[in-house]
């Protein structure tokens, strides 16, 4: 029995490993592909903001890999791809979450290149830096908080899901959302582009629609997630929604 036990865990953390692998190489891959069709958008490599935003992009990834993965190894590899019992509506929500910000960078590098809206001054796009970064940092302060932060909505019995109350769910039902909306609503701006404000409209009805669905499934199917809610009333914003 001991040594099963012991053969459960090494198979157990040599899955993390590879989860972790898996995820490190979808990330770092996703920056460089960002970063890639920005610039192609634009027809040109002298933008200053491109190129903050990609090594803000990359920053976040050393963050989470150096930070998450030693707080919650298994958190990563959870991220790693699209896992069992997902719910069957929400992988399209979620490709939209996920891949809204590059609608977002993709408009505004088109947007620099044919020139359709006025560009804001330097100072204003260096202004909307901090936001972008406090709502990545509330991203993943949430995912730091909470071990059970997956890519997509489905209830990890496997892993012991419960629900979280402690850092910045005290607040709100689902600050990495919140964090989301904050970075991506100043993204626009931040790289001079009006126009990214079309796929970010996009972006925020796909995490809404998401953000209901996910709570109306914990409600339903978490155990202790019903009296959470009547403790924290608000799902992204608090005093409103």
């Amino acid at each position: 029995m001991r040594r099963n036990r012991a053969e459960e865990r090494t198979e157990k953390n040599a899955e993390i490993r590879r989860g972790t692998r898996i995820w490190t190489i979808k990330n770092v891959t996703s920056v460089a592909v960002f970063g890639a069709l920005m610039f192609l958008a634009a027809g040109r490599l002298d933008w200053t903001m491109g190129w903050v935003f990609v090594a803000v992009m990359a920053v976040n990834v050393v963050v989470m890999l150096a930070v998450i993965g030693r707080r919650s190894p298994g958190l990563l590899a959870e991220r790693s791809g699209l896992q069992p019992n997902t719910k069957p509506w929400d992988p399209p929500l979620a490709v939209m979450t996920a891949y809204g910000p590059l609608l977002v960078t993709l408009a505004a590098g088109l947007d620099l290149r044919f020139g359709w809206t006025r560009q804001p001054a330097l100072s204003v796009s260096l202004a909307m830096l901090a936001p972008v970064l406090a709502g990545w940092a509330l991203v993943d302060w949430a995912m730091v908080s909470n071990r059970f932060f997956s890519a997509t909505v489905r209830i990890q019995a496997e892993r012991g899901h419960a629900v979280v109350s402690t850092g910045p769910y005290r607040v709100v039902r689902h600050p990495g959302y919140a964090g989301a909306i904050v970075a991506c609503a100043a993204l626009p701006l931040m790289l001079g582009s009006a126009c990214g404000f079309v796929p970010f409209a996009l972006f925020l009805a796909a995490v809404v629609a998401r953000t209901a669905l996910e709570d109306r499934t914990l409600r339903g199917e978490l155990p202790g997630y019903e009296e959470y809610c009547r403790m924290t009333r608000y799902r992204l914003v608090p005093g409103i929604w």
